[in-house]
């Protein structure tokens, strides 16, 4: 794998010196997600695949930890974990048999379990990265407090490729709960809303939730006597074991029927906020995240978001207004940040221009 990686780097120096745009890719299912940017459009834009760059390095399930390459296949992670009892507690989407880790750390995207135990970047641990200059840069590492300044192994995550090629990865893992339980109720938008509400303050072992025309989904995660507890109080139909898995399955792999329109956004929202009234809506991680079909301006959208102290994404579309970015813009703060940063590590701009803001 030192060769692969010595190619790799070399490939950067080699677009570096010809001030070609560098595309980063790894199994390419999420090739979707983010601005069209440079892809497909420039001739002179050099593929940088991560893919053969795989494997893990190193996994000692009592410390859940476990480190690997950026092209490892996210199934032959979950395989390993799987032995162990162990799992990626932020339940990654896994957009097809391709997926790597790479491409999961760099779009930041979690599934339903996200309410309860985390996005990605609360996982990252360490990471290594292909800056423009064909070196390879080390932050954070495989235990919690080991950063000074900026935590920079998280910023990477949902960063979209554009500061450099991540190459390696630290993740914590979690134990698998001991028991699992999914109920279904039935009740309107308002009623399931007014029900998260009301959840929130109470100590129940809920891992997932999930409303769509009118049914509202329920998982309950723990030691059996809290999940059976909990299952008591809460009341509702349980799911048979098998149907429950595939419909989690289908909203955190987004094969649910629901993720086939276009265009697709993706709001996130202070859980209590009320019914956003856009036209159809899937609702997760207990009234944070609001999945939207049939919108007519997504500038409004966004507008609505703000004033709600949200923020929305055009997360998947077959076309879209030059104006429109795909992601709310950054405050400009932030955006001062992420500016000094790919300074820092890509002064010449040549990693996935235009992928993550079309000023980029």
């Amino acid at each position: 794998m030192d060769f692969v990686l010595s190619e790799l780097c070399q490939q950067v120096m080699t677009a570096r010196a010809a001030e070609r745009p560098v595309c980063i890719q790894g199994g390419g299912t999420k090739s979707f997600y983010g601005e069209p940017g440079n892809r497909g459009v420039l001739p002179d834009t050099a593929m940088l695949d991560l893919a053969g760059y795989h494997g893990i390095i190193n996994y000692q399930p009592s410390e859940l930890v476990i480190t690997a390459r950026a092209g490892t296949l996210l199934s032959d992670i979950e395989k390993v974990l799987d032995e162990q009892n162990q799992m990626l507690a932020f339940e990654p989407p896994r957009f097809g048999a391709a997926s790597t880790l790479g491409g999961c750390i760099a779009s930041g995207l979690s599934g339903p379990r996200r309410m309860a135990a985390g996005g990605v970047r609360d996982f990252v641990l360490g990471t290594k990265l292909l800056d423009s200059s064909g070196s390879v840069l080390s932050f954070g590492g495989e235990v919690m407090k080991n950063v000074a300044g900026y935590d920079v192994s998280r910023l990477l995550a949902g960063s979209m490729g554009i500061f450099g090629a991540l190459v390696e990865v630290s993740v914590k893992v979690a134990p698998k709960p001991f028991q699992e339980k999914t109920l279904v109720l039935e009740v309107d938008e308002a009623g399931a809303l007014g029900l998260f509400t009301l959840w929130r303050g109470k100590p129940l072992p809920i891992s997932a939730t999930a409303w769509y025309a009118g049914l509202l989904h329920l998982r309950l995660s723990g030691s059996e006597p809290a999940v059976l507890s909990a299952a008591h109080k809460l009341g509702g139909q349980e799911l048979p074991e098998p149907q429950a898995q595939a419909f989690w399955n289908s909203l955190r792999d987004q094969t649910h029927p629901f993720f086939q329109a276009r265009p697709l956004w993706r709001a996130a929202v202070p859980p209590a906020t009320p019914a956003l009234g856009v036209g159809p809506t899937l609702i997760e991680w207990n009234g944070g995240l609001r999945w939207l079909e049939q919108v007519e301006s997504g500038a409004e959208l966004r507008a609505n978001m703000t004033r709600r102290g949200g923020h929305a994404c055009l997360y998947r579309y077959d076309a879209k207004p030059a104006d429109l970015p795909v992601f709310q813009p950054l405050p400009q703060a932030i955006k001062n940040i992420s500016q000094r940063l790919k300074q820092e590590i890509d002064p010449v701009g040549i990693f996935n221009p235009k992928r993550l803001f079309p000023d980029f």
